[in-house]
């Protein structure tokens, strides 16, 4: 059974950083892509960022320069650095564990940027 779950969200000022973290356990974590999606109040979940079980990074076009998306094999973890926070990046984040057809979420942790 596929579980993930997400830690490291909270309160923080514009401006501040936050590092989020996923655990996985139940799957071959270093053959899954993983990604970091949000979903703020009243809008469609989106893609933030995205690695490939190779290592390959990508991320949306809000975040880019600003978050810094990586992965630990080892550890069953991947992680997401996020800087310069703005109210904007305010949501629930989720991890997502994703190989060919199948897709696993986990509960999410919200993230609110306020001052």
């Amino acid at each position: 059974q596929v579980q993930l779950v997400e830690s490291g969200g909270g309160l923080v000022q514009p401006g501040g950083s936050l590092r989020l973290s996923c655990v996985a356990s139940g799957i071959i974590f270093s053959i899954y892509h993983m990604g970091w999606y949000r979903q703020a109040p009243g809008k469609q979940r989106e893609l933030v960022a995205r690695i490939t079980s190779g290592g390959t990074a990508n991320y949306a076009d809000s975040v880019k320069g600003r978050s810094t998306i990586s992965r630990d094999d080892a550890k069953n973890t991947v992680y997401m650095q996020m800087d310069s926070l703005r109210p904007e990046d305010t949501a629930v984040y989720y991890c997502n564990a994703a190989i060919g057809a199948l897709s696993s979420w986990g509960q999410g942790t919200q993230v609110t940027v306020s001052s």
